[in-house]
């Protein structure tokens, strides 16, 4: 049987200079593992290719970084195979999940404190258990709108068709992948880049800042892996909205952890001085969510033309949901995945899910291919830009790719050894990143640090 080529997703790097002419990255191992409809398997190691091509064509060093089957595996159910202290991080709370409606399903997310909260005051709620009777009343886009109205966080699960009939689909599921900015040059004559990569192939980002304004899996999952190149990666979180520790702890490898309250005059312009000399930015909050506090896109490459900003956000940058708070599984409901991942049980018909959270995982090492590729540019030209990806985005190149040709690799696919290492939140046992360089796995470092006790400030003048 024919071997099924991996998507490749490098195509939307290829509208930079910098970029167009590189060889994809290879990939290595088994093509399936994970059995269902969707090309999952296609998309995880298209995304790291995506990311490993643009390390090789920031470094010169084609031939040298390739993607692994089993360890993109691994890496892409992180959080599955942590353990801190021997226990098994927690999933999804509670109150989470998918619900039934008058009409169908709705799925909701309300692992975070003030998500629940909001969802059961909205819904006039005290225990998950009167969800099933409050929601059976409502239609599932009546739920929908009423929890998004009170600041909460849904998805009404709808077919493939269904999605595809919306306005949100049509703005986001239109143009490339990843969505490129560039600022012109005022004399149209290449600068020197404020950074250059490191020789040491291991450590190829050392030197670099990175400024980790983002939460959850997918911005963390990439600047875990700048991190574990060698950048300096500071992330700062709202001290009045902690991060979930466990989420927290699976992607804290190779970085800090700050807090800041943007809303307080000293602290947001500490920020901004750490912004004055950062190389990159990764912003992971709803689309304008940032702005008033002068960290949009577009303010920061005003300000600073060399910076490189990548801008994530859940149903893309343009349309009527592009302000709306959102997650990877909200966005497997929304656009058709649940329906046709769903299957009968003995109370009848329930939507499904991916094997894992893909959407998160791939979105973040599409940011992280993102960053690599501008950071090229920038030592060619001299200048940064911007590039804007989403997880609904990532949703539609899920749903191009070729239905796949056999439903798992006879081959199997054996899990890569367990790592161990000793933090502030006990011994940790995890999987590392996706990536080989000389068929060498890479290995995060350092391990995360206690949440919110880094200073703001660079490690590097």
């Amino acid at each position: 049987m024919a071997v099924e080529p991996v998507p490749d997703l490098t195509g939307s790097l290829r509208v930079l200079d910098s970029f167009s002419a590189a060889k994809p990255a290879a990939c290595m191992g088994p093509r399936r593992w994970w059995c269902g409809s969707l090309d999952v398997e296609g998309l995880a190691l298209g995304s790291v290719q995506a990311a490993a091509t643009a390390l090789e064509s920031l470094t010169g060093s084609t031939g040298r970084y390739s993607v692994s089957s089993n360890l993109t595996a691994a890496s892409f159910d992180s959080l599955g195979h942590l353990r801190i202290s021997g226990r098994k991080p927690q999933g999804f709370a509670p109150t989470s999940g998918f619900r039934r409606t008058l009409d169908g399903w709705i799925r909701l997310h309300a692992n975070y404190p003030h998500h629940a909260e909001r969802l059961m005051e909205t819904l006039r709620a005290a225990t998950p258990d009167e969800l099933d009777r409050v929601l059976p009343s409502m239609t599932a886009l009546e739920a929908e709108e009423a929890i998004a109205a009170g600041r909460g966080v849904a998805a009404a699960v709808r077919s493939r068709d269904e999605w595809r009939s919306t306005p949100q689909h049509r703005a986001a599921g239109t143009g490339p992948w990843l969505s490129f900015t560039r600022p012109a040059a005022p004399d149209g004559s290449p600068r020197p880049s404020s950074w250059i990569p490191s020789t040491d192939v291991f450590l190829p980002l050392a030197g670099l800042k990175v400024l980790d304004l983002t939460r959850v899996i997918a911005g963390p999952t990439a600047t875990r892996l700048l991190g574990v190149l060698g950048a300096d990666v500071l992330r700062i979180d709202p001290p009045h909205l902690p991060e979930l520790t466990d989420a927290f702890v699976d992607s804290g490898f190779d970085k800090r952890s700050a807090e800041a309250d943007f809303n307080d005059a000293g602290a947001r312009e500490a920020v901004h001085q750490l912004l004055g000399s950062a190389d990159v930015v990764v912003t992971g909050y709803r689309h304008g969510g940032l702005d008033r506090y002068g960290f949009s896109p577009s303010s920061m490459l005003a300000a600073r033309p060399d910076l490189v900003v990548v801008a994530l956000s859940a149903w893309g940058s343009t349309g009527p949901w592009s302000s709306r708070r959102g997650f990877d599984s909200l966005v497997q409901a929304a656009c058709g995945i649940a329906e046709q991942y769903g299957s009968y049980h003995d109370d009848g018909w329930r939507p499904g899910v991916l094997p894992v959270q893909a959407l998160d995982h791939a979105t973040g090492y599409g940011i992280a291919a993102a960053a690599l590729a501008l950071l090229s540019e920038r030592l060619r030209t001299g200048f940064g830009g911007t590039a804007h990806v989403s997880l609904a985005r990532t949703a539609e190149e899920l749903f191009g790719f070729p239905s796949p040709l056999t439903t798992k690799d006879d081959a199997g696919l054996p899990v890569p050894d367990k790592r161990l290492i000793d933090s502030a939140y006990g011994p940790l046992r995890f999987v590392g990143p996706p990536i080989a360089i000389d068929g060498v796995p890479l290995q995060y470092r350092k391990a995360p640090v206690q949440y919110g006790t880094s200073a703001l400030a660079w490690l590097w003048k």
